[in-house]
């Protein structure tokens, strides 16, 4: 049986990142644990001062198949290129003609670029066609 793994981005904003990557993948916000009927009422009860609310964030497949995706708030500002990124398969699977591949990734990089996305640049090698971009806390990303 595999391990699961969680994705973890370090960030200024979790909220928001959150609110972003959500989106993106059509994830959702993780709940309150059970008995709390939001986040700020569990916070509250376990004496988190309301200045550190915003600490970290997650959202979740809600599918339960892809990885838990975590965000925690660090002082530092992103200064040098990730080495490890995300791809957000937009252009179907295996098989799709490259056409529509290619139609469907630029869609969706339209998308992300109204959820506040910028596209960096164009991959085209091999058959394959990728869109480099970043988030909006600046994290390098691509859509195939």
């Amino acid at each position: 049986m595999a391990t699961s793994v969680q994705v973890v981005f370090d960030c200024a904003d979790p909220s928001r990142m959150s609110e972003f990557w959500s989106a993106t993948l059509g994830y959702k916000a993780d709940e309150p644990p059970e008995g709390y009927a939001s986040w700020p009422e569990w916070l509250t009860a376990h004496g988190v001062p309301e200045s550190e609310w915003n600490s970290a964030n997650a959202c979740s497949d809600p599918e339960g198949v892809g990885p838990r995706i975590y965000f925690q708030r660090v002082p530092e500002p992103k200064t040098v290129k990730n080495r490890v990124h995300l791809d957000v398969n937009a252009g179907g699977p295996r098989g799709t003609p490259p056409e529509e591949r290619r139609r469907r990734v630029d869609v969706e990089v339209q998308r992300l670029e109204g959820l506040g996305a910028t596209r960096l640049g164009v991959q085209e090698q091999y058959g394959e066609y990728c869109v480099n971009m970043r988030d909006i806390e600046g994290n390098e990303f691509d859509v195939q």
